[in-house]
């Protein structure tokens, strides 16, 4: 027989895919692709829609910030790159009330701009303080001030009254809705005003003691803006230039990365579950094409076929069927991840700019491995049929697949999926544990089988059970193949179902709606009495209350630091600043102890954060010097705890384990949810005039609707990967047909009827499927906590009832896919089947 591979692949290619015999393989690469994609356009778009908007919250491409007025060299070095600059400065003073309207005083952070601020985003105002706003034309003009609506609530004035800074007079015209560069910085905490340049010297404010930040923004072209962030790094690092530092694009909205890395993660573990379900089905599809073709592939060897050429040309067939599916799934990847635009429309403030090629590329490599790594190996097995099998059917059946081809594939399906999950730990877990219940499944199916034949008496057990168990007994080795298949499907919808439900739920617990959304701090120690009273006169019933101590670094293990000791910028940073501090003998609720122990009333101990422990070197066991105004204090550090910041409760780096820190001055800080009660703020500001309130109500509000996005877009990649499921659990109890046809034809043969054959039927789907169930339940459970502790870092108890419902639902299942893959078994005529297997 003389005909090359690539007719032989071509025209097996064109009839398998009209005979439907390919249909199982394409629907399965297809979703995993689509799933994978649609999270690799989102996120490629995400990420260049978040960097873009960073410029903005910038407030330029990059940024100078320095203690000290702007060397004469950075401007000139940004003039001759062509670059747009922008100068402004800010820092704390007291603004007041003109006395005719009470004379108030209230702390701000005055902002004074130039006539080019910003160069990137743009300053929204509101004419009136409920006001949804709009995008502002320049800045404030001479003697005009813009104001957060916190001041005005400070200080009772009104928009068009007039507040004083320093020795001049301001007109309030607006009202400030969105600064797009305020950024996170304690001192934005107090309300701000806004006025123009040339007002500043008019004010008298800026004295020698004065603590004064000067902001250099530049914007231009690319490799301008690299070169001047080069250059001005260098000048940073070679003239060691105290307070000084080069900002870049991480500078943004620190309070809303951990959320945002968080929902990358959750969409990555649903697009991963896809991706593992549909490695299951290909494997499970293929084999059944595989045992399809074993008679073609004998009549092919009698007509002399070389084997090579027979390998070659299922080679040829599969690639091209791996180029059409992941063509497919690339092609509904790309018009899925628009549901995602659409469904976390917020995360960003603009449309996302295009996607790259990478998620086309990525989705076709991951579509080709999955194919030829879990749906080659059965199927280059029919080269090997013996020409014997044309006269004798029970020779030249498929054996197990090579254990070195096998594990290469797995090896590089596991390499595309951890690169895919963006996180190392994710991947592990999520790739790692798959592959360890893959094993468990089928080792405790084995065993169960055993165990199931040997439980069941023949003698007073119903007929159709003992059929049911004999079957399973009698194949072993198919027994187990199906409850390990199912079970894996069921541990990908299973954990699913707790990514869906109490996964989130957890997260949404981690930032819960009566989240503090006031911090207030400066409350002096003789006002703590009356100020808890008038917090719990307004309904606030649960507070936070901790002391506030101003702390600088001033030795580790007894030598002295200084900020040149520390190559990392943060670092150096930190130690240049100086600490809130905080004691309570009571080991704060979001505080979790990862190193050491939290002893109360432990003297001579402290206690650090555990990231910033890691970016200053420190250890268990190390003391610490901090000067507080002017008091020394040594203590050993005893445990590190890692601090949920996205708990928006009261925070602290540094915290001493006891109730009180003789001789160290301290003010007093709080953190509660205000009263719905129009006028709380105002009323207290008026009573503790000295104090700051910073109200967080916008920030909580936009990490609760990312939530809600979040939400929306997993239950939208939902559906692909419970398709994925659905046609793992069909290609597994399929899998089988041929050999429940030849044994159903045995027994109708000698007398069985058809119901009884249809409660055997029912019999032994259903204790696979409650099998499988309750193996991919507990391992489910496994994985799930694993993820929420290492991953998504909060705490998730395991229900019981997930091994109750998991077992259920897997018996359920299992029978709705018996009923649709197996319904045409029972009603093949015997002679039919007898035929076949002669």
């Amino acid at each position: 027989m003389k005909i090359s591979f690539l007719q032989l692949g071509w025209r097996s290619l064109t009839r398998d895919l009209r005979a439907g015999e390919l249909r199982l393989l394409m629907v399965a690469v297809t979703l995993a692709v689509a799933a994978m994609t649609a999270v690799g356009f989102f996120a490629d778009r995400l990420k260049g829609g978040l960097q873009r908007d960073a410029h903005q919250l910038l407030g330029g491409d990059a940024v100078v910030v320095s203690d000290n007025p702007m060397p004469a060299s950075f401007v000139a070095q940004a003039q001759s790159l062509g670059l747009q600059q922008s100068h402004n400065l800010t820092f704390p003073t007291m603004a007041r009330a003109p006395d005719e309207l009470g004379g108030g005083l209230k702390l701000v952070a005055l902002k004074v701009v130039d006539a080019s601020y910003p160069l990137r985003g743009k300053v929204r105002v509101s004419g009136k303080p409920d006001g949804s706003g709009e995008l502002a034309q320049g800045v404030p003009a001479l003697g005009q001030a813009w104001v957060d609506t916190g001041l005005l609530d400070a200080l009772g004035l009104q928009v068009g009254a007039e507040v004083l800074l320093g020795e001049k007079p301001f007109r309030i015209s607006h009202i400030i809705v969105n600064e797009p560069d305020r950024g996170a910085g304690f001192m934005n905490f107090s309300p701000r005003v806004m006025i123009n340049q040339a007002d500043i010297e008019a004010t008298g404010l800026i004295q020698p003691a004065s603590r004064l930040r000067y902001r250099l923004a530049v914007a231009g072209g690319d490799q301008a803006v690299q070169a001047f962030v080069d250059w001005a790094q260098q000048q940073v690092n070679t003239h060691a230039v105290r307070g000084m530092r080069v900002e870049a694009l991480d500078g943004g909205r620190p309070e809303l990365s951990s959320t945002l890395a968080r929902a990358e993660k959750f969409l990555s573990l649903v697009a991963l579950l896809a991706a593992l379900l549909s490695a299951v089905a290909v494997a499970l599809a293929a084999r059944g094409f595989a045992a399809n073709h074993l008679d073609d592939c004998a009549m092919l060897r009698v007509l002399g076929l070389r084997q090579r050429t027979i390998a070659a040309a299922y080679i040829f067939e599969f690639v091209w069927v791996g180029v059409i599916a992941s063509g497919l799934g690339v092609g509904l990847g790309f018009v899925v991840h628009h549901g995602f635009v659409a469904l976390l429309a917020g995360l960003v403030d603009a449309n996302l700019p295009a996607a790259g090629f990478a998620p086309v590329v990525f989705g076709m490599g991951m579509g080709l491995t999955l194919l030829l790594a879990f749906g080659l190996p059965p199927v280059l097995q029919l080269a090997q049929v013996p020409p014997l099998r044309v006269i004798r059917r029970d020779t030249g059946g498929l054996k197990p697949a090579s254990a070195a081809v096998l594990a290469l594939g797995v090896l590089g399906f596991a390499i595309l999926l951890m690169a895919a999950s963006r996180d190392v730990k994710l991947g592990l877990i999520a790739v790692g544990g798959f592959a360890l219940a893959a094993l468990l499944f089928a080792g405790l199916s084995g065993l169960a089988v055993k165990l199931l034949r040997w439980a069941v008496n023949d003698a007073t057990a119903p007929m159709a059970w003992v059929l049911a168990t004999r079957q399973m007994a009698a194949r072993p080795a198919f027994a187990v193949v199906q409850v390990s298949s199912l079970a894996v499907g069921l541990l990908a919808l299973v954990l699913l179902v707790l990514v869906r439900t109490d996964l989130i739920s957890s997260w949404r617990a981690a930032t819960p709606p009566d989240a503090p959304n006031r911090f207030v701090i400066n409350v002096m120690p003789e006002q703590g009495e009356a100020f808890t009273q008038a917090l719990k006169n307004a309904g606030v019933a649960k507070f936070d209350w901790y002391p506030m101590i101003r702390g600088r670094l001033v030795a580790v293990n007894g030598h002295a630091v200084s900020p040149e000791d520390y190559p990392d910028e943060r670092a150096r940073r930190l130690v240049d600043r100086e600490f809130n501090l905080s004691y309570s003998a009571t080991q704060p609720d979001q505080n979790l102890v990862v190193k050491g122990r939290w002893l109360a009333h432990e003297k001579g101990a402290v206690s650090v954060e555990e990231g910033i422990a890691n970016t200053l070197g420190l250890a268990l066991g190390d003391t610490l010097t901090f000067d507080m105004g002017g008091v020394q204090t040594v203590s050993k550090i005893t445990s590190l705890r890692k601090v949920d910041w996205g708990s928006m409760r009261a925070n602290f780096f540094v915290m001493y384990p006891v109730n009180e820190l003789v001789g160290v001055p301290a003010t007093f800080m709080s953190a509660f949810k205000a009263p719905p009660a129009k006028g709380f703020d105002s009323a207290l500001v008026r009573e503790f005039p000295n104090i700051t309130s910073v109200d967080m109500t916008a920030t909580l509000g936009q990490i609760q609707r990312v939530l809600d996005q979040v939400i929306g877009a997993v239950e939208f990649l939902f559906t692909f990967t419970l398709a994925a499921g659905l046609v793992v659990l069909f290609a597994a109890v399929t899998a089988t047909r041929e050999e429940r046809a030849r044994e159903f034809a045995i027994m109708r043969a000698v007398g069985a009827s058809a119901g009884l054959l249809r409660q055997v039927q029912r019999f032994e789907l259903a204790g696979v499927g409650l099998l499988a169930g309750f193996l991919a339940s507990v391992m489910a459970s496994l994985v799930g906590w694993a993820l929420a502790r290492f991953v998504f870092e909060f705490d998730w108890a395991v229900s019981p009832w997930v091994l109750v419902w998991g077992s259920l639902a897997g018996a359920l299942l299992a029978l709705m896919a018996g009923w649709w893959g197996l319904r045409e078994v029972l009603g093949r005529p015997v002679v039919e089947t007898l035929r076949r297997v002669v």
